[in-house]
């Protein structure tokens, strides 16, 4: 197939890139590198089947020749991105979303939208099933991000129902791995950074609140598995064991045999206080399941935590 990635040189997008590419697919990747990096796609430079453009989806988008399918995951997403990039989020979200599916609808392709679990904001219903409809400060710190995410799915089921676009909507859940950013600012990378350099582990709040840990590898596979049925409506791909956050730090600090202490700082407003999937709709319709523990996937990266740490001193 003819794939189209927006965003395919961030985190997630070029984990799916680079697996989509070993798969016999020819890919292309959009991406203006606000938040994305060329270090993460310079491996398949040299690919036969690999194109790189450098480009702001929030614009017109033209891209020669068929398309089978287009992957929107270009997207600022980490909580420090909110307030610095909150327009750009915004937009991104909703005219980038907006001009991949009139991509989409030009190539008679079918679409994929990144979403996300944040859309759930601060969840009253727990676990989340793709049925609830969320608890969101629209204009709170979180809200760019949220809304941008929420519009970028009606948008998606409004093109579905009146154009008859095949889509598909995946609302990712807390996912780590090689090739986060070294600022992220998510839990994951700022704890194992902060424990490799013996630093005090900053946990906002009292650490109670939960979250749910994926590994890259497990969604960049379940997304693989979306492409692959019929199902048009929002599946949640996460891994449904919870932790606090106080059970996270003190895991990383163990795992580490790392000198840090926990040092507790005030929790950022709209904060969601749990977060957990319900993954019925993905067990059942797509067979999938994560297959990676949090201590398993925070083994499998930590050669490249330790090498954004050191490069940080």
């Amino acid at each position: 197939m003819r794939i189209l990635i927006t965003g395919g040189a961030g985190f997630i997008g070029s984990h799916l890139s680079e697996k989509l590419l070993k798969a016999g697919n020819e890919i292309i990747v959009i991406d203006n590198l606000v938040t994305g990096s060329l270090e993460n796609i310079a491996h398949l430079d040299n690919h036969p089947n690999f194109t790189f453009i450098n480009h702001n989806v929030s614009e017109y988008i033209s891209i020669d020749g068929d398309l089978d399918w287009v992957m929107h995951f270009a997207s600022p997403a980490s909580p420090v991105d909110f307030e610095k990039l909150a327009i750009p989020i915004l937009k991104v979200g909703s005219l980038g979303t907006h001009n991949a599916l009139g991509l989409a609808r030009e190539k008679n392709a079918k679409f994929f939208l990144a979403s996300t679990s944040e859309v759930y904001g601060d969840p009253e219903v727990h676990p989340q099933p793709e049925t609830y409809f969320g608890n969101v400060n629209p204009i709170g710190p979180r809200g760019v991000y949220d809304e941008s995410k929420r519009f970028a799915e009606a948008i998606t089921m409004a093109y579905h129902h009146k154009h008859k676009i095949d889509t598909r909507i995946v609302r990712i859940f807390n996912t780590f791995g090689p090739r986060m950013r070294a600022d992220d600012g998510r839990v994951v990378c700022s704890f194992v950074s902060q424990a490799l350099l013996n630093k005090p582990i900053t946990v906002f709040g009292d650490g109670s609140q939960t979250r749910s840990f994926q590994y890259v590898d497990d969604l960049v596979d379940g997304i693989c598995k979306m492409m692959e049925v019929e199902f048009n409506q929002p599946i949640n791909i996460g891994n449904p064991v919870e932790f606090t956050i106080n059970q996270l730090a003190q895991m990383v600090i163990k795992l580490l045999d790392s000198k840090s202490t926990i040092e507790y700082l005030p929790l950022p407003q709209d904060d969601p206080k749990r977060r957990r999937p319900d993954i019925t709709r993905a067990t059942t319709l797509l067979n999938w399941a994560p297959k990676y523990s949090l201590e398993d996937g925070l083994k499998q990266s930590l050669d490249y935590f330790r090498q954004i740490a050191l490069s940080s001193t």
